[in-house]
Protein backbone atom coordinates (compact mmCIF):
# COMPACT_ATOMS: atom_id res chain seq x y z
CA UNK A 1 0.00 0.00 0.00
CA UNK A 2 0.74 3.54 -1.12
CA UNK A 3 -0.79 6.89 -0.22
CA UNK A 4 0.49 9.79 -2.24
CA UNK A 5 1.28 13.23 -1.02
CA UNK A 6 -1.76 15.15 -0.14
CA UNK A 7 -4.39 16.25 -2.54
CA UNK A 8 -3.09 12.95 -4.95
CA UNK A 9 -4.88 9.82 -5.43
CA UNK A 10 -3.83 7.17 -2.83
CA UNK A 11 -2.73 4.02 -5.00
CA UNK A 12 -3.84 0.07 -2.91
CA UNK A 13 -5.40 1.35 -0.15
CA UNK A 14 -8.28 -0.94 0.38
CA UNK A 15 -11.00 0.34 2.95
CA UNK A 16 -13.93 -1.23 4.32
CA UNK A 17 -16.95 0.71 4.75
CA UNK A 18 -19.85 -0.55 7.09
CA UNK A 19 -22.75 -0.97 4.91
CA UNK A 20 -25.63 -2.57 7.13
CA UNK A 21 -26.86 0.86 6.80
CA UNK A 22 -26.81 4.34 6.72
CA UNK A 23 -24.87 6.31 4.06
CA UNK A 24 -22.13 3.86 3.21
CA UNK A 25 -22.19 4.60 -0.70
CA UNK A 26 -21.39 8.20 -0.45
CA UNK A 27 -18.28 7.38 1.92
CA UNK A 28 -17.23 4.59 -0.70
CA UNK A 29 -17.71 7.24 -3.50
CA UNK A 30 -15.81 10.12 -2.19
CA UNK A 31 -12.87 7.54 -1.26
CA UNK A 32 -12.73 5.54 -4.67
CA UNK A 33 -12.56 9.24 -6.32
CA UNK A 34 -9.26 9.68 -4.34
CA UNK A 35 -7.92 6.29 -5.78
CA UNK A 36 -8.80 4.23 -2.72
CA UNK A 37 -10.69 0.55 -3.59
CA UNK A 38 -13.55 0.34 -1.25
CA UNK A 39 -15.31 -3.05 0.49
CA UNK A 40 -18.39 -3.08 1.55
CA UNK A 41 -18.83 -4.62 4.97
CA UNK A 42 -22.20 -6.26 5.40
CA UNK A 43 -21.31 -9.58 7.61
CA UNK A 44 -18.62 -11.01 9.65
CA UNK A 45 -16.73 -12.65 6.60
CA UNK A 46 -16.42 -9.59 4.89
CA UNK A 47 -14.02 -8.90 7.82
CA UNK A 48 -11.75 -11.40 7.01
CA UNK A 49 -10.68 -9.62 3.80
CA UNK A 50 -6.73 -7.58 4.49
CA UNK A 51 -7.77 -3.61 5.56
CA UNK A 52 -5.99 -0.68 5.42
CA UNK A 53 -8.79 1.10 7.41
CA UNK A 54 -12.36 1.11 8.29
CA UNK A 55 -15.40 3.41 8.21
CA UNK A 56 -18.07 3.40 10.06
CA UNK A 57 -20.89 5.61 8.07
CA UNK A 58 -23.79 7.98 9.80
CA UNK A 59 -27.53 6.67 9.34
CA UNK A 60 -29.76 5.36 12.68
CA UNK A 61 -26.95 4.21 15.67
CA UNK A 62 -29.31 2.08 17.16
CA UNK A 63 -30.58 -0.14 13.72
CA UNK A 64 -26.49 -0.19 13.06
CA UNK A 65 -25.68 -1.62 16.82
CA UNK A 66 -28.67 -4.12 16.23
CA UNK A 67 -27.50 -5.85 13.06
CA UNK A 68 -23.77 -5.38 13.99
CA UNK A 69 -24.90 -7.46 17.25
CA UNK A 70 -26.83 -10.18 14.78
CA UNK A 71 -24.08 -10.11 12.17
CA UNK A 72 -21.24 -10.91 14.84
CA UNK A 73 -19.61 -7.53 13.87
CA UNK A 74 -19.18 -5.48 16.47
CA UNK A 75 -16.27 -7.32 18.26
CA UNK A 76 -14.32 -8.75 15.50
CA UNK A 77 -14.28 -4.13 14.56
CA UNK A 78 -13.79 -3.50 17.88
CA UNK A 79 -10.05 -5.47 17.72
CA UNK A 80 -9.12 -4.23 14.39
CA UNK A 81 -9.17 -0.70 16.05
CA UNK A 82 -7.54 -1.85 19.37
CA UNK A 83 -4.77 -3.25 17.54
CA UNK A 84 -4.15 -0.05 15.38
CA UNK A 85 -6.52 -0.54 12.33
CA UNK A 86 -7.58 3.36 11.50
CA UNK A 87 -11.06 4.47 11.65
CA UNK A 88 -13.67 7.02 10.54
CA UNK A 89 -16.37 7.45 12.07
CA UNK A 90 -19.22 9.95 11.35
CA UNK A 91 -22.53 11.04 13.42
CA UNK A 92 -24.05 7.52 13.33
CA UNK A 93 -20.83 6.06 13.49
CA UNK A 94 -18.93 8.35 16.22
CA UNK A 95 -21.80 6.90 18.22
CA UNK A 96 -21.04 2.91 18.04
CA UNK A 97 -17.00 4.23 18.51
CA UNK A 98 -18.12 6.34 21.55
CA UNK A 99 -16.89 4.84 25.02
CA UNK A 100 -19.91 6.50 26.80
CA UNK A 101 -23.29 7.01 24.96
CA UNK A 102 -26.16 9.34 26.88
CA UNK A 103 -29.65 7.25 26.33
CA UNK A 104 -32.54 9.50 25.23
CA UNK A 105 -34.62 8.09 28.65
CA UNK A 106 -31.88 9.04 31.03
CA UNK A 107 -31.34 5.63 32.29
CA UNK A 108 -28.11 3.12 31.58
CA UNK A 109 -28.30 0.39 29.45
CA UNK A 110 -28.53 -2.99 32.34
CA UNK A 111 -25.96 -4.69 29.24
CA UNK A 112 -23.18 -1.82 30.18
CA UNK A 113 -20.30 -3.42 32.09
CA UNK A 114 -20.47 -0.28 34.23
CA UNK A 115 -22.71 1.32 36.49
CA UNK A 116 -22.97 5.31 35.15
CA UNK A 117 -26.69 6.47 35.42
CA UNK A 118 -28.12 7.75 32.15
CA UNK A 119 -24.88 6.28 30.39
CA UNK A 120 -23.55 3.28 28.25
CA UNK A 121 -20.86 2.33 25.84
CA UNK A 122 -21.14 2.43 22.44
CA UNK A 123 -21.49 -0.68 20.18
CA UNK A 124 -17.91 -0.29 19.58
CA UNK A 125 -16.98 1.71 22.28
CA UNK A 126 -13.07 2.36 21.83
CA UNK A 127 -13.01 6.15 21.55
CA UNK A 128 -12.70 8.42 24.59
CA UNK A 129 -15.63 10.63 24.50
CA UNK A 130 -18.99 11.07 26.23
CA UNK A 131 -21.43 11.51 22.91
CA UNK A 132 -25.01 13.03 23.34
CA UNK A 133 -27.40 11.91 20.63
CA UNK A 134 -29.28 14.22 18.26
CA UNK A 135 -28.07 17.01 20.86
CA UNK A 136 -28.80 19.88 18.57
CA UNK A 137 -32.95 19.46 19.09
CA UNK A 138 -35.75 18.87 16.49
CA UNK A 139 -35.62 23.12 15.13
CA UNK A 140 -31.71 22.81 14.70
CA UNK A 141 -31.85 18.91 13.59
CA UNK A 142 -29.86 20.08 10.06
CA UNK A 143 -27.49 22.90 9.64
CA UNK A 144 -24.61 24.11 8.17
CA UNK A 145 -21.41 25.22 9.55
CA UNK A 146 -18.12 26.26 8.20
CA UNK A 147 -14.76 25.88 10.49
CA UNK A 148 -11.08 25.27 10.83
CA UNK A 149 -8.79 22.67 10.90
CA UNK A 150 -7.20 22.93 14.09
CA UNK A 151 -3.54 22.18 13.67
CA UNK A 152 -0.69 21.87 16.65
CA UNK A 153 2.56 22.55 14.44
CA UNK A 154 3.92 26.22 15.66
CA UNK A 155 4.53 28.49 13.14
CA UNK A 156 2.16 26.86 10.70
CA UNK A 157 -0.80 29.09 9.13
CA UNK A 158 -4.22 29.06 10.00
CA UNK A 159 -5.74 26.23 7.87
CA UNK A 160 -8.75 27.48 5.65
CA UNK A 161 -12.33 26.83 6.76
CA UNK A 162 -14.11 23.47 5.70
CA UNK A 163 -17.64 22.95 4.97
CA UNK A 164 -19.71 20.94 7.47
CA UNK A 165 -22.75 19.52 7.07
CA UNK A 166 -24.88 18.14 10.31
CA UNK A 167 -28.01 16.00 10.33
CA UNK A 168 -29.47 15.10 13.52
CA UNK A 169 -26.13 14.95 14.61
CA UNK A 170 -24.91 13.75 18.01
CA UNK A 171 -22.73 16.16 20.33
CA UNK A 172 -19.52 15.64 22.13
CA UNK A 173 -20.16 16.40 25.49
CA UNK A 174 -16.74 15.35 26.98
CA UNK A 175 -12.91 13.56 25.96
CA UNK A 176 -10.79 11.66 27.61
CA UNK A 177 -7.36 11.84 27.80
CA UNK A 178 -5.21 12.21 24.85
CA UNK A 179 -8.03 12.93 22.56
CA UNK A 180 -7.37 16.04 20.31
CA UNK A 181 -10.16 18.53 19.27
CA UNK A 182 -9.62 18.68 15.11
CA UNK A 183 -12.65 21.31 14.77
CA UNK A 184 -14.67 22.76 16.92
CA UNK A 185 -17.68 24.95 16.43
CA UNK A 186 -18.81 27.64 19.44
CA UNK A 187 -16.17 25.95 21.37
CA UNK A 188 -17.88 22.44 21.37
CA UNK A 189 -15.58 19.91 19.36
CA UNK A 190 -17.14 18.06 16.07
CA UNK A 191 -13.99 16.10 14.89
CA UNK A 192 -11.66 14.52 17.43
CA UNK A 193 -8.97 12.19 16.79
CA UNK A 194 -7.51 9.38 19.58
CA UNK A 195 -4.37 7.93 17.92
CA UNK A 196 -5.74 5.76 14.94
CA UNK A 197 -9.23 7.21 15.43
CA UNK A 198 -10.96 9.69 14.50
CA UNK A 199 -14.10 10.78 15.40
CA UNK A 200 -16.83 13.64 13.24
CA UNK A 201 -20.53 14.36 14.45
CA UNK A 202 -21.43 15.83 11.12
CA UNK A 203 -21.54 14.29 7.35
CA UNK A 204 -17.56 15.07 5.46
CA UNK A 205 -19.21 12.91 2.31
CA UNK A 206 -21.94 15.18 1.89
CA UNK A 207 -19.78 18.01 0.93
CA UNK A 208 -16.75 18.59 -1.71
CA UNK A 209 -13.98 19.41 0.47
CA UNK A 210 -11.67 16.07 1.02
CA UNK A 211 -9.13 18.13 3.82
CA UNK A 212 -10.85 15.21 6.66
CA UNK A 213 -10.58 12.29 4.12
CA UNK A 214 -6.98 13.41 3.52
CA UNK A 215 -6.06 13.15 7.00
CA UNK A 216 -8.22 9.81 7.60
CA UNK A 217 -5.78 8.58 4.85
CA UNK A 218 -2.28 9.88 6.22
CA UNK A 219 -2.99 7.50 9.35
CA UNK A 220 -3.07 4.64 7.12
CA UNK A 221 0.92 5.75 6.11
CA UNK A 222 1.30 5.76 10.10
CA UNK A 223 -0.19 2.73 10.21
CA UNK A 224 1.67 0.41 7.31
Amino acid sequence: MSAGPKGTPQQNVKIGVLAVQGDFAEHAARLRALGCETIELRCAADLDTALDAIVLPGGESTVQAALLEEFAMAGPIKRMIETGTPVLATCAGLILLAREVEHANGRSDSRAPFERAGWAPGAIGTLPVQVRRNAYGRQLASFHAEAALRSNKEGEDEAPNIPLTFIRAPQIVATGEGVETLVSVDEAPVAVRFGNQIGITFHPELDEDNTLYQLFLGLIDAHV
